[in-house]
């Protein structure tokens, strides 16, 4: 098969991270090491012209804006300046081709900042996404028909993907590779790459805070230690003494931390664990969802589709076919 075809977009005052991590990370996927790539990563500019970046260099690309035309991906990285941030307004040739690449079925995504340039072009329009948390209050006041959530690391709306800041846009290529080909594909990225397969919770933990958090406590060993009993009921009042805190003190660190509620992180992790699980071993769905700590089969299977979009055997076909 030909490689996925994946196309960045760089405008002016674009951020230096957000253009290099595509090609970084989805040029890392490979099914094995000496494997040919899954992505060819292509950089265009309106017009084929250089362009600015936030990091004092300029970016000379070898495509314009045709090569949209082809793309089976299209991202747009994050920018720090110009129209899209200011007054919520974007070239219009610029935003027809993006449509148009939207229209015929490519996948469109957004790092940080991104996001104003897909709003701009009017293709997040009644769509859940999200953008860096600091930039929030602005999008909402440009962009008042997105249902724009701030506290995630990324949002994926289907066709239409949206990326918090920075380096949630890694975050982002990585879940993309994990849809795409699986956990084990997008594991192997990450290693690659020298970063986690997966980050708990969302950028809620990275908001500015008005009360600083306290220093010397924190629940990353209790975390771990839920995390080597999956398999077992783990209740909220035993992660709280596992930490030595009140379930009420444990809840708020929890929380500010992860972003999450233990319940939530702990169903992330059930749901994780099945996914590697429905990959890599031959066990039955039933045994899964025991060795998940999911209980009973109907579980697994409401939970799995919620997170995932798809029930455990149809995932199971797809990244662990029957030889």
């Amino acid at each position: 098969m030909a490689p996925h075809r994946i196309a960045v977009l760089a405008l002016d005052g674009v951020v230096g991270l957000d253009l290099g991590a595509p090609a970084q990370v989805f040029g890392t996927a490979r099914t094995a090491d000496h494997a040919p790539p899954l992505y060819t990563v292509e950089t265009c500019t309106p017009g084929g012209r250089p362009v600015r970046s936030t990091a004092g260099f300029q970016v000379l690309p070898d495509h314009g804006l045709d090569l949209l035309d082809s793309a089976d991906t299209v991202i747009v990285p994050g920018v720090h300046d110009g129209t899209p941030l200011t007054d919520g307004t974007l070239d219009p040739e610029v935003a027809a081709a993006l449509r148009t690449a939207h229209d015929r079925g490519a996948r469109i995504m957004s790092i940080c900042t991104g996001a104003f340039v897909l709003a701009a072009a009017g293709l997040l329009d009644g769509r859940p996404a999200t953008t860096h948390w600091a930039y929030a209050d602005r999008f909402r006041r440009l962009h008042p028909d997105v249902a724009l959530d701030p506290d995630v690391l990324f949002v994926d709306g289907g066709g239409v993907l949206t990326s918090a800041g920075v380096a949630a846009g890694i975050d982002l290529c990585l879940h993309v590779i994990r849809t795409d080909h699986g956990s084990a594909v997008a594991n192997r990225s990450a290693r690659r790459c020298v970063v986690p397969p997966w980050r708990d919770g969302g950028q809620a933990q990275y908001i500015e805070r008005p009360v600083p958090r306290t220093t010397g406590v924190g629940t990353a060993a209790t975390r771990e230690w839920a995390r080597q009993r999956l398999h077992e009921p783990v209740a909220l009042r035993e992660l709280a003494a596992h930490a030595r805190m009140s379930v009420r003190t444990f809840t708020r660190h929890f929380r500010s931390e992860t972003g999450l509620s233990p319940a939530q992180w702990l169903l992330q992790q059930r749901t994780e664990h099945a996914r590697v699980l429905l990959e890599t071993t031959d066990l039955t769905v039933d045994q899964i969802a025991r060795h998940a700590g999911f209980g009973t089969t109907a579980a697994l299977r409401q939970h799995f589709h919620s997170r995932v979009g798809v029930a455990p055997t149809a995932y199971r076909r797809t990244f662990r076919p029957t030889p």
